[in-house]
């Protein structure tokens, strides 16, 4: 069941945090806990007015806009921030399945305003698109019909901001949506960049815990070890392995502090409300039951191949999730007119969001030049 607005949030945090008994003392505790609560909100009422003023876009030909635009026939909620509208223009595929960037991208790709217009998608089935339209998409949430709707976002960016080609850029789950948006077309875009690249789907997992298992063992981290060798190579029966997998992977990439900055960060989002991260959170749920198994189905020379357009991977240097080993391998392995494998230095599957100002020198150095030279 959704739970939409701020009284469902309060119900269910009081209902948490409420013991399970009954009587005047138990009221007490409740009416206490909605007094709390109500500073709680007024708080982030405050520190969201914070951010929108610190995060605001000033320069006299900057742009900053939210809205739901018409694509695959449904309302989908982009946003476009940028310091100059001359600017090439970046379109971020989110990565999860469903896991938004809107809610705290405001923040995370500050640095990047001044020399690229930002494009974040809350795709089908993700954040504010899901709000809008309600689960009942879920049907239609497949990778081919993502695809087109990618394509028909990128012909529509490039219509009403002005620009003859733009450049993608994929995390993660993103990184498997744009290899097949820049097959598809790829007169659309300058250059596609993946991160947190998906390789080949039906190794990553093997790859990722024989390299996380000789990390635990190089670092000498003996409870990881006991914990990996207990749950064995996959593929596992149920969850649990998975779950040892990604938190010994986040706690080595040291991604769990950005995930929990990641939530803070969307609560007390300028313009934001509970029921837009309610709605963020819970499509990540709906995106990854629809998209999971068809990305698992996926076989290495779907992504690999020949393309037409310059491929670019910048990966952390130990990725523990996409496997950094096997993203330097698709880069070897594709044809394209040109291509190149970073490794950013002390980044993981996150680099892109918490090496971002080394991943902006990636870009830089390697794809600057490229729309440089298309304008002349």
């Amino acid at each position: 069941m959704r739970r939409h607005g701020q009284r469902a949030w309060l119900i269910l945090l009081l209902a948490l945090l409420a013991e399970p008994a009954f009587g005047q003392d138990s009221v007490a505790r409740v009416e206490q806990n909605a007094a709390e609560l109500r500073k709680l909100d007024t708080m982030m009422g405050f520190i969201r007015k914070r951010n929108a003023a610190d995060y605001t876009i000033t320069s006299p030909d900057g742009i900053d806009e939210g809205r739901y635009v018409t694509i695959g026939g449904i309302e989908q909620w982009i946003t476009i921030r940028g310091e100059h509208r001359r600017n090439p223009v970046l379109l971020l595929l989110h990565g999860g399945p469903g896991d938004a960037t809107n809610p705290w991208g405001y923040a995370g790709f500050h640095s990047w305003l001044e020399e690229f217009t930002v494009v974040q998608w809350d795709q089908r089935g993700a954040g504010r698109t899901l709000g809008k339209n309600g689960p009942s998409l879920g049907a239609t949430i497949t990778v081919e019909r993502m695809t087109r709707d990618g394509i028909e976002l990128a012909e529509l960016l490039r219509t009403t901001l002005n620009q003859d080609k733009i450049v993608l850029v994929g995390h993660s789950w993103g990184s498997t949506l744009g290899v097949f948006m820049a097959k598809a077309r790829p007169e659309l875009f300058h250059a596609f960049v993946g991160t947190g690249q998906v390789a080949d789907p039906a190794r990553n997992y093997a790859v990722a815990y024989a390299e996380l298992l000789r990390a635990a063992k190089a670092r000498g981290e003996r409870r990881a070890v006991a914990e990996l060798e207990e749950i064995g190579a996959p593929p596992w029966s149920d969850g649990r392995g998975y779950r040892v997998q990604r938190r010994w992977a986040n706690l080595f990439e040291g991604a769990d502090f950005f995930i929990s900055s990641m939530f803070g960060l969307a609560v007390s989002a300028p313009g934001y409300s509970t029921r837009d991260v309610n709605d963020w959170l819970e499509g990540q749920g709906l995106s990854a039951e629809r998209l999971v198994p068809q990305t698992n189905a996926l076989k290495a020379d779907a992504l690999a191949g020949e393309f037409k357009v310059p491929v670019f991977v910048f990966q952390g240097a130990e990725d523990f999730t996409t496997p950094t080993s096997l993203a330097r391998q698709f880069v070897s392995s594709i044809r394209a007119p040109r291509k190149a494998f970073v490794a950013i230095p002390g980044g993981g599957h996150f680099a892109v969001f918490t090496q971002s100002d080394a991943f902006l020198k990636a870009l830089d150095t390697h794809v600057l030049p490229l729309v440089k030279k298309a304008a002349r």
